[in-house]
């Protein structure tokens, strides 16, 4: 695909903002792609009001069950890092602006997808408090807690809501390790990695890169305000403290291709991997679980052939 070929809601200004074929063929290699400056600083700005009220505690709507899994930090956590999903679907403010399509566009020509939909989205806050645990992110990669979803082309976009860099414990890429033969796995990587012990997640990112005779280099993203770091479902990533003196505010946008559905994926004990959309979205024709439910997955981006037009 070309990027003349996607869909003409695209200004001439936003399709220079695509990323190019050097670009593609770079993700496609190292597992990461850092944007061009595809947020305004207005929308950048808009994002980190919106996350002020949403931890004031405005919603538009609730989540109608609480998901097993779900990551909600609240007031009575204190300061630690804070996660918090669903955020697209909760807030509209955050959610109208997570939802702009260029954001789908250079994701569908990342992943060369013909759709793509928002998977979760999850609002973050690194406290500036030195030694706080929680603000180390150990080396995991996403695509072992979606094991019930069929895609090997998801992605995540992590946007900051200001300039970040290493200073604010920035997301940190490990170059090309998507491209790894997996060994070790077994039933304990589908936990999160907050549930899991970091010595063991570095032990699985050592034994990993010997046995594909791969070095472990650590990219740390190095983000202006209004850029955005993208990186591929099975590349590891993680990050250290912040040092900066000042909050690392971002959000982690999970985006799937049109393609991805729910699956099958058993387990050791005879249960099957599931995630948290699975007790609120739709059930398809057949009683699975539908990744595409529009309440929970929208789609950001179409491309046109795929519109009838």
């Amino acid at each position: 695909m070309t990027a003349t070929e996607y869909e003409p809601t695209l200004t001439a200004e936003e399709r220079e903002l695509l990323p190019s074929d050097d670009d593609v063929r770079h993700y496609a290699e190292h597992g990461w792609y850092l944007s061009k400056k595809i947020f305004t600083d207005d929308e950048v700005d808009a994002l980190a009001a919106a996350a002020a009220r949403y931890y004031d505690g405005e919603r538009d709507r609730r989540l109608p069950v609480r998901p097993p899994k779900l990551a909600y930090w609240d007031p009575s956590r204190g300061p630690v890092q804070r996660h918090n999903d669903y955020v697209h679907h909760e807030h509209d403010g955050l959610g109208a602006i997570l939802r702009k399509p260029l954001i789908g566009a250079v994701a569908a020509r990342l992943a060369q997808a013909d759709e793509i939909r928002v998977f979760q989205s999850t609002l973050i806050y690194k406290p500036p408090i030195d030694g706080e645990p929680s603000n180390i992110v150990p080396w995991h990669f996403d695509k072992h807690y979606w094991a019930s979803s069929s895609s090997e082309k998801m992605l995540t976009a992590f946007i900051p809501f200001h300039d970040c860099g290493e200073e604010m414990g920035t997301i940190t890429m490990v170059d090309g390790s998507h491209r790894w033969k997996e060994i070790g796995a077994d039933d304990t990587v589908v936990r999160h990695f907050a549930d899991r012990d970091r010595s063991q997640l570095e032990e699985m990112l050592a034994e990993n890169a010997a046995y594909n005779g791969a070095e472990i280099r650590k990219i740390p993203m190095v983000i202006p305000k209004g850029h955005v770091s993208f990186h591929h479902c099975r590349t590891y990533h993680g990050s250290g403290p912040n040092v900066s003196g000042r909050p690392r505010q971002a959000i982690s946008l999970h985006l799937q291709d049109g393609d991805n559905a729910w699956r099958e994926y058993p387990l050791s004990d005879g249960t099957l991997a599931a995630y948290n959309h699975d007790v609120l979205v739709r059930r398809t024709h057949d009683g699975r679980p539908d990744y595409a439910d529009p309440d929970y997955c929208p789609v950001i981006w179409r491309h046109r052939a795929q519109q009838g037009g």
